[in-house]
């Protein structure tokens, strides 16, 4: 016990900067996540929209723009990851972290995720809160 509280006391910035990081994902995804969820179209998760699209020339400012949204993406999944241990919106925030990502069967494991009763009741009450229709899976 003398070695956990003496490794506590050795690193209590890091826990501070943990701690407060924590505090800002929550209120970020508290704010974020149901902005978000409300936007979506109620046919975005639909197994008819599971084709990927075209693809589309690459230009430099595609690939940049491309770039940004997958570190966006891949923070907020890292966020959502932490946020299953502390506090937060951890599986929403995963599902908006993999939706920013852009990567083979992406949208085969958005499904797989939005289909979790849990998952698609929280999003379908936010929805039904902003007066928006209901998800149709």
């Amino acid at each position: 016990m003398d070695a956990l509280l003496e490794l506590l006391r050795d690193h209590e910035a890091a826990l501070w900067l943990v701690g407060i990081g924590s505090l800002v994902t929550l209120v970020l995804s508290a704010l974020l996540i149901p902005w978000l969820i409300v936007r979506l179209p109620a046919d975005f998760y639909a197994e008819s929209r599971l084709a990927d699209p075209a693809p589309r020339p690459r230009t430099v400012w595609r690939l940049l723009l491309g770039a940004l949204r997958n570190a966006v993406g891949a923070a907020l999944l890292a966020a959502g990851v932490l946020m299953l241990f502390l506090p937060g919106q951890g599986l929403l925030t995963i599902l908006i972290g993999l939706a920013c990502l852009d990567f083979p069967g992406k949208r085969r494991l958005e499904r797989m995720i939005v289909t979790r009763p849990s998952v698609v009741n929280a999003m379908n009450w936010i929805r039904a809160r902003a007066g928006r229709p209901p998800l149709r899976l």
